[in-house]
């Protein structure tokens, strides 16, 4: 009674029925589905391959009971030749059977070959695309929405042209075959024994709406336990977790949730076997009307035995798609919708672009010029999308600028630091020079190039940064390095490391080179990890260094090795230094004093402090707090108005 056929087809019933009230009024753009189509094209010959083999699949399924009837007849009709009779249609049954599962290894191949090469093309369209965007889409967007669109929104696309299309197109060719077959054999029996499908799709509806419902609930509550663990798991969360001493209440709100999960699995675990066990019994019923009203036809003449047990195994093959086929809106809407999804990452344009025209940075060109530069942040609708953020609409508010008419020059092999407030705009007007923000009026030239106009290959190459929380990837110390220089030697990566004061810490460990750094280098001290990052940047060897704060949160011994480190890689380029402690910048050919948006003080450290404006307050509040420090039993004075 039951065939691996009318399973997977109860399976895929099922999930549409979920998906049913979710995809409810949804409407897809124009363009998708001719979207979807070019995109189908590189494996259209494959595509054809894998139709036909369904249409010959779909055949063989009706041709093996309508032979199985004609043995029964051959045997009710007896003679001499009936033996031999039977035995070639068995031979015939075999034969199909041979071919339906032949038919079924090169469809599964081709599917495969399909569907992967579909993920494959949208990920690494999706991937490359990410890569591109702006640093604003990355701190704006949910790094699980994103992660998701490249794994379950791309598979769900993957299906529209293997589960969905083969689905339809099988089940249409079995429809009509099938039904053809039965009513040419008994077009009453075969109008009877439908009757009874309403019985099984009308309650099957129901128990995909009570589905579709606590399957929306089970998923977010997975997607809360995946950010607990995330967040929990990753080092700096763990730690925090340790500090404050609350493993206890982060167990048992987990586990409440869990728990919930698992009461979510045991509902739907019996809502699906009340909807398989209904699909069968209204199938055993349909099938035991057929057995009945044909055998009473049998009996009385009006059609053979063989024709009864036809109509019977047929009706078996008739059940699966006309069910399936009530909900084909669904599977295909599905299919759209994630292909949809997917379409909206690559359809929102990088705001960081190479221009068709760009040209290359000079090589080892060193002058850096900012030019009357001004900038504001981009709103969230221009650079984020409002499903990957979780929310209604995105906000469209034009902020102020964060920076208004920067002008300086940095001449080749000098050192301008950049000090000032928090918030004053530092850190933003060193992130113009590589293009991290492009500024919205003036320009930025290196090497008498705007920016805008160059090549990024030749701007990556030519500007190196180090930043005051320098990342490491989760590989070892030689991928990390390598990232900067892919053809580096092993020579090359030691000489880096030594340059970086850092080759004898790594010398002595176990691995060496093939040292594993951990999630964001947490293996290594800050120190340590800011030193290995200046090796990366040594082994890139650009002619323009930005350090952004590169010893901000080091103790003073580490602060004094990273410190000679950075003379090492600061030799004879041109840095743009960021700084909090001013004693690293002492010696700076030019300090700009930045405070909202704009500089209001330049020159030489001695130059500014005799100035007395602006730096000289840093400096002096600074080095009180540094030379003077206050006894533990001693209170802070209270500051007059």
């Amino acid at each position: 009674m039951s065939s691996p056929m009318s399973s997977m087809t109860g399976w895929e019933t099922l999930r549409s029925l979920r998906k049913a009230d979710e995809l409810a009024g949804k409407k897809l753009g124009r363009d998708t589905t001719k979207r979807i189509i070019r995109f189908a094209r590189p494996y259209r010959r494959d595509i054809a391959v894998f139709l036909v083999t369904v249409v010959l699949g779909a055949g063989t399924g009706v041709a093996t009971p309508y032979l199985a009837g004609d043995v029964i007849n051959k045997i009710n009709q007896g003679g001499p030749d009936a033996g031999n009779a039977v035995v070639r249609v068995a031979l015939l049954i075999g034969a199909l059977a041979l071919v339906d599962a032949l038919l079924s290894l090169v469809q599964r191949w081709y599917s495969a070959r399909i569907g992967e090469g579909i993920i494959l093309s949208l990920r690494r369209l999706v991937y490359d695309h990410v890569q591109r965007m702006p640093l604003q889409f990355f701190t704006r967007t949910q790094t699980g929405a994103l992660v998701s669109r490249l794994n379950n929104d791309v598979q769900g696309a993957q299906r529209a042209f293997t589960s969905t299309l083969s689905g339809v197109v099988s089940n249409v060719i079995q429809l009509v075959l099938t039904a053809a077959v039965m009513l040419t054999l008994s077009w009453q029996i075969t109008v009877l024994s439908l009757v009874m499908l309403p019985l099984f799709i009308l309650p099957a509806r129901r128990v995909g709406k009570r589905l579709a419902a606590i399957t929306r609930e089970a998923y977010q509550l997975d997607a809360k336990m995946n950010a607990t663990m995330t967040e929990r798991f990753g080092v700096a969360g763990a730690l925090l977790v340790k500090l404050f001493g609350r493993p206890d209440a982060e167990a048992e709100r987990f586990a409440e949730r869990a728990g919930r999960v698992r009461d979510i699995g045991i509902q739907t675990a019996m809502f699906s076997r009340v909807f398989f066990v209904s699909m069968l019994l209204v199938a055993s019923l349909a099938q035991a009307l057929t057995y009945g009203l044909g055998g009473w036809y049998a009996v009385h003449g009006h059609i053979t035995a063989g024709t009864v047990v036809t109509l019977a195994l047929l009706l078996t093959r008739l059940y699966g798609p006309l069910t399936a086929l009530s909900n084909v809106r669904v599977d295909v809407m599905s299919a759209l919708v994630s292909f949809e999804r997917v379409f909206e990452v690559l359809d929102l344009a990088p705001s960081i672009a190479e221009r068709p025209d760009a040209r290359e940075i000079p090589r080892g060109a060193a002058d850096v010029e900012f030019r009357n530069v001004h900038f504001r942040y981009p709103s969230a609708a221009e650079v984020s999308l409002a499903s990957l953020e979780d929310v209604a609409t995105l906000d469209r508010t034009v902020t102020e600028e964060v920076l208004r008419g920067i002008s300086f020059t940095v001449a080749p092999g000098k050192m301008v630091a950049l000090v000032g407030p928090s918030g004053a705009g530092k850190s933003t007007t060193a992130m113009l020079l590589p293009r991290v923000y492009d500024a919205t009026e003036g320009a930025v030239l290196v090497g008498g190039v705007d920016v805008r106009d160059a090549t990024l290959q030749s701007l990556r190459d030519t500007i190196g940064v180090v930043t005051q929380d320098s990342h490491l990837f989760h590989e070892t110390i030689a991928e990390n390095l390598r990232y900067a220089k892919p053809d580096a030697t092993d020579e090359d990566l030691w000489t880096a490391l030594r340059r970086a004061q850092v080759g004898d810490l790594v010398a002595t460990l176990p691995d060496g080179l093939d040292t594993v750094v951990g999630e964001r280098g947490y293996r290594f001290s800050g120190g340590e990890k800011q030193r290995i990052a200046i090796a990366r940047l040594l082994l890139k060897a650009p002619s323009i260094v930005i350090l952004d704060e590169a010893t901000a949160h080091l103790d003073s011994e580490s602060e004094a090795a990273v410190q000679r480190a950075l003379s090492e890689a600061l030799s004879g380029r041109t840095a743009l230094v960021i700084a909090h402690r001013l004693s690293t910048i002492r010696d700076a050919d030019e300090i700009l004093v930045v405070d909202g948006g704009r500089i209001v003080e330049r020159g030489t450290h001695e130059a500014l402090v005799a100035a007395g404006g602006l730096y000289a307050e840093l400096y002096r509040t600074q080095f009180a707090i540094v030379d003077s420090p206050l006894p533990r039993s001693a209170t802070p004075p209270v500051p007059t108005p």
